[in-house]
């Protein structure tokens, strides 16, 4: 259950949460969007993997500017509004937690490849992450799009 909680925060801070905003900055002719329903297929944190089973049925719903996770049990566990910046590669994004937290802020990356979407962003008191790999305070999550 820690292993959510951490992935809530994750998601929440700078995953599902900054991703508000209205409008994403950047290269609006390209039309990447990373909205849509996700399932999480990977965590870190501290640059250590999370355990599998913790993220086990967590899934993500983006719309242009808020994100939010449920668990396997589709409870509620975090929720943020967010900034995209699509104008440098990796893309920046700069969240803002609305639950279970309101007002955290975590700054990170994102990367969507094909179905593949990676968020990888600092919690309170770390430093913003510059690529996809964590660091002490730091939080990467992968994830997959699904049909809804």
């Amino acid at each position: 259950m820690k292993s959510l909680s951490s992935l809530a925060l994750l998601l929440c801070a700078t995953s599902l949460v900054v991703l508000a905003g209205p409008a994403e900055k950047g290269d609006k002719k390209s039309g990447t969007s990373i909205a849509g329903r996700y399932k999480i297929t990977e965590a870190f944190k501290d640059g250590k993997k999370e355990d599998p089973k913790g993220v086990e049925g967590v899934m993500v719903m983006i719309t242009k500017d808020t994100i939010v996770s449920t668990d396997r049990n589709k409870k509620q566990v975090y929720g943020a509004t967010y900034v995209l910046d699509t104008s440098s590669t990796p893309w920046k994004i700069s969240m803002t937690t609305i639950s279970p937290k309101k007002g955290e802020k975590a700054d990170g990356v994102v990367e969507l490849k094909g179905q593949t979407l990676k968020v990888c962003y600092a919690l309170p008191g770390g430093k913003t992450p510059t690529g996809f790999k964590t660091g002490e305070k730091q939080h990467l999550i992968v994830m997959e799009r699904v049909k809804d």
